[in-house]
């Protein structure tokens, strides 16, 4: 009977460990934030580690940013990401599609940060600029890097 009920708490809580997680991150900030990423969440492309990390391996992600502030990103990224924060992005976008004489709206365009948040409110403006084919991830990098995924360092 103890073996069942310990079986069955470790699965538990390896179902609930990453909901906890976020509810760890939100109680952080005033219920407006937490609402306003979720509400961003609901409404693009979330990936989730192990698919980001297959597309990254298969070069089919497009362009990938790091919206994290340049001392993040020099701390350790993605390979090929390029970093673009998170507060400039509607601003810094522009030449990396083509613009002006070959914008590419539908560029393939993948975004992540340290937790997820930025990302979704990032690729949640480029979606408002009409960009149709853009993506956030959702992970904390710091879980990319325990899985040992490979991170670049400037």
């Amino acid at each position: 009977m103890r073996t069942w009920m310990r079986t069955t708490a470790v699965g538990v809580l390896a179902l609930l460990g990453p909901l906890l997680s976020q509810w760890s991150w939100a109680q952080q900030f005033p219920h407006e934030l937490t609402e306003l990423v979720s509400k961003a969440k609901a409404q693009v492309n979330m990936l989730g580690m192990p698919m980001f990390k297959v597309g990254l391996d298969q070069k089919s992600l497009g362009l990938i940013i790091d919206v994290r502030e340049p001392a993040e990103f020099a701390g350790g990224h993605v390979p090929g990401a390029i970093n673009i924060p998170r507060g400039l992005i509607e601003f810094r976008i522009w030449s990396h599609v083509g613009y002006p004489d070959k914008l590419d709206k539908n560029q393939k365009i993948v975004v992540y940060c340290g937790t997820g948040a930025r990302a979704a409110l990032a690729a949640k403006s480029l979606q408002d600029l009409h960009f149709s084919n853009v993506a956030a991830v959702d992970m904390k990098i710091e879980d990319w890097q325990k899985s040992g995924y490979p991170l670049d360092r400037e």
